[in-house]
């Protein structure tokens, strides 16, 4: 065919077309019109054939994801079926009779204690009632009677937590905690917890329900060393007729099987309490939803947890060690430790507490005044950079009184002095800067006072605290620094004061840096003195060294604790500098710590406010007794010796005095200073541990700040001097066999000479709330300075 043949003929009819319907549009020059149609006919095209891309693109994607989708649902379905069809139900573990778990000191050899013994006693479903079995229902399972034995909810949640790096944790059917404990190990695992799925379906398709909630029943933990309902209702209610127990005792005991140790029944603490109710509440709900009880029943039991009648613990926990032993399993719960194991999983835990320690630390406390009625005393002791707690003493016997005043939170008063300095050292200010010493001085339209209203003058930071002057730390963190009470507040956290709402609340607060709420502990209050003796690096404070699970080992003490440099190091030592002032400075609070013939730094703390006694008669006239009492007197003192966490020779201690079944008395009545000073009974206390403690051990210096930091310094950098070997006559080692008439003239509170004869009222700070967690304060209460 000719080159002009079809191709010619189809070119030479599409131009014939585009002039025809060039010239219907009224076109002229043809070659124009042709061209114009030829470009407006290849964007007509150019659009769909993009279109059309697109579309088949995103078709492409879907189609893909769909294929996955199904081909994922086919893989998943098949290993399930897999899984399902090759395993077996096996023998019930033989091994379920559990194994004591003994508690040791930190050698690893000498025992501290064990927990319970098993404490199991099997019924028959048809002996526990229909009130009984459905609060666990609602407490546990709610779809019990229906699902096929695993919950898909709680597979995502654990398959959720995986993909976060988190242990394994529960959701589990009632079926699934049956077949764990029976069946399989308490380890969480992957593997575990897929052979934990397969078993509870195939079990629920074998087994009637009923023979399962029977067996659940009679061995899940409810805590107190109680398996079983019956053992359980014995246990809290003094009942071990399950068919006895009330609606409400059934709900509470459904309660406490989820976490025995965050349901903690015994628990004083308000944030613990309030979580019982709720969780109690919650289960009362369950089973009013399905009908167990009436609305009635609800209203009647929902008001309050029923009162429990609980059995003496056992003498295990006999006398100080009782507290040891409740601090350590309460440490294993917070680290994951299921409460079943730790009471009967036949581990070896070894503590961090020291048993030579520990033995000086009890016979330290008969150095107390001789008046002693309801007088407590809470003392720790913290290893620096490591945060090992070697020592502590909650009280004198666990089984007579639980509260443990070295854990129980209380108002740290002038303790918490050293974090304003960390704050202020971090916030362009140094240990000579100055600060109003006279008093009163004017807050927030409050006129704030010194102890005893004494004017100091301008004082430099060192002066003022070395002589715990509070108008200077009022002019610094509410006058001077930048949002000082929130700067203080992030140095007091820095240091190791745990994040509280109450000391939240002190970041709008013109009295935080006296501590008029109870923002620290004695076990607290000694690790973050720790982290300045460690120059500044902080370590949680522990009682777990390690764990010993039968055939395998897991150090905690490596695994779990971060450390890290909260505070800077030149801010640290030069906290530490300040602070050794407190001791050796001419009119320190606390100098008599000079005994010690080492170097030494610390701060002395008194708390006043209005002791429960006394606030009936406040109220009636009208706050005339505002500041009158001492609520609570510290001394927290440490030595240098931290090189490395592995090579850590000195000790942080704290120690803590209050009075009253609630520790909220007033401490005044012992003793015959002018108030109860933390410069005199908690010190002496804490000398008579510490000396013993650390014996003849290296009596290290700190490291000296640098010569930046002591620039401004009136005086040469190298003066600060220590104590002789033999302390001075008139200080007296060991306190008088009688209680001196006047207070000892090496008191260590400076008081003026016309101090007055009775007890005086400390009026200088904002009004405290009549209990630990109350609000904000108001003007005109107290907390003393010293």
């Amino acid at each position: 065919m000719t080159p002009g043949g079809r191709r010619g003929r189809y070119d030479s009819w599409r131009n014939r077309e585009r002039y025809h319907i060039a010239r219907t549009l009224g076109g002229n020059d043809f070659s124009e019109i042709v061209e114009d149609c030829t470009v407006s006919e290849g964007r007509r095209k150019a659009a769909p054939v993009r279109r059309r891309g697109k579309r088949h693109w995103a078709l492409r994607v879907l189609g893909w994801m769909a294929a996955l989708f199904f081909l994922g649902v086919i893989a998943v379905s098949a290993v399930f079926f897999i899984g399902y069809q090759t395993t077996d139900i096996p023998d019930p573990n033989k091994a379920f009779a559990t194994n004591t778990t003994t508690v040791y000191f930190s050698d690893g050899r000498t025992p501290i204690g064990s927990f319970y013994d098993q404490n199991r006693r099997s019924v028959p479903l048809s002996q526990i009632p229909k009130t009984v079995q459905d609060a666990v229902i609602a407490a546990e399972d709610r779809t019990f009677w229906t699902n096929p034995g695993i919950s898909p909810s709680g597979m995502a949640r654990a398959a959720f937590n995986i993909a976060r790096g988190q242990q394994l944790q529960g959701g589990s059917t009632i079926t699934q905690q049956y077949v764990k404990i029976m069946y399989l190990t308490q380890e969480r695992t992957f593997s575990r917890k897929f052979s934990e799925l397969f078993i509870a379906t195939k079990l629920s398709r074998e087994k009637d329900k009923k023979e399962i909630l029977e067996g659940y029943l009679n061995t899940i933990y409810f805590g107190e060393g109680a398996y079983g309902v019956a053992a359980a209702g014995d246990a809290y209610f003094s009942q071990s007729n399950p068919a006895k127990l009330s609606i409400g005792e059934a709900a509470l005991l459904a309660t406490v099987l989820n976490n025995p140790t965050r349901f903690d029944t015994d628990s004083t603490e308000p944030a613990v309490k309030q979580r019982v109710l709720d969780r109690y509440r919650y289960v009362l709900d369950g089973m009013r939803q399905t009908g167990t009880i009436t609305e009635a029943d609800y209203a009647k039991w929902s008001k309050a947890v029923p009162p429990l009648d609980k059995k003496p613990k056992a003498n295990r926990f006999k006398g100080v060690q009782g507290f040891l032993l409740d601090m350590a399993r309460k440490e294993l719960s917070r680290l994951g430790v299921p409460d079943d194991q730790i009471s009967g999983g036949g581990l070896k835990i070894t503590t961090t507490f020291d048993v030579d320690l520990q033995k000086k630390m009890n016979a330290s406390i008969a150095e107390r005044p001789k008046k002693k009625g309801d007088l407590h005393i809470g003392m720790a002791s913290v290893r620096p950079g490591t945060g090992e707690l070697v020592a502590v003493y909650g009280g004198p016997d666990y089984l007579k009184n639980q509260l443990n005043w070295a854990t129980l939170r209380a108002r740290p008063g002038s303790s918490f002095k050293p974090f304003a300095v960390s704050a202020a050292l971090q916030n362009d200010f140094n240990i000579y800067s100055t600060f109003q010493g006279d008093s009163p001085i004017e807050v927030q339209g409050h006129k704030l006072k010194n102890e005893f209203n004494k004017d100091f003058g301008d004082v430099t930071l060192k002066e003022a605290t070395e002589q715990s002057i509070n108008t200077a730390f009022y002019d610094l963190v509410d006058n001077q620094m930048e949002n000082g009470p929130a700067e203080l507040v992030k140095a007091a956290e820095a240091a190791g004061i745990p994040k509280t709402n109450a000391l939240e609340r002190g970041k709008d607060n013109p009295s935080t840096v006296l501590g008029p709420d109870p923002y620290a502990s004695p076990v607290e209050m000694a690790n973050a003195y720790a982290t300045f003796a460690a120059r500044g690096l902080y370590v949680p404070v522990h009682t777990i060294k390690k764990v010993d699970y039968p055939g395998k080992a897991q150090d905690w003490t490596d695994a779990k604790l971060p450390r890290k440099q909260t505070v800077p190091q030149d801010v640290a030592d030069q906290v530490n500098y300040v602070l050794q002032n407190v001791v050796d400075g001419p009119n320190g609070t606390g100098k008599l710590a000079k005994d010690l013939d080492r170097p030494v730094a610390g701060k002395t703390g008194t708390a006043g406010g209005v002791g429960v006694e006394h606030r009936a008669a406040n109220t009636k006239c009208d706050g005339c007794k505002d500041g009158s009492d001492t609520l609570t007197s510290w001394w927290t003192g440490y030595t240098a010796g931290y090189k490395s966490p592995t090579d850590s020779k000195g000790l942080s201690t704290s120690v803590l005095y209050r009075a009253g079944k609630t520790g909220e008395s007033d401490l005044d009545p012992y003793s015959d200073d002018p108030a109860f000073f933390g410069g005199n009974w908690p010190l002496r206390t804490w000398l008579a541990f510490m000396d013993p403690a650390l014996g003849s051990s290296d009596k290290a210096e700190f490291d000296q700040p640098s010569d930046d930091a002591l620039k401004d310094s009136p005086m040469p950098t190298n003066t600060l001097t220590y104590p002789p070997t033999n302390p001075p006559t008139n200080t007296p080692t060991n306190p008088p066999t009688n209680t001196p008439t006047n207070p000892p003239t090496n008191t260590p509170t400076n008081p003026p000479t016309n101090t007055p004869t009775g007890k005086p009222t400390k009026t200088h700070t904002p009004k405290l709330p009549t209990i630990p967690t109350g609000g904000p304060p108001t003007p005109n209460g107290g907390t003393v300075g010293q």
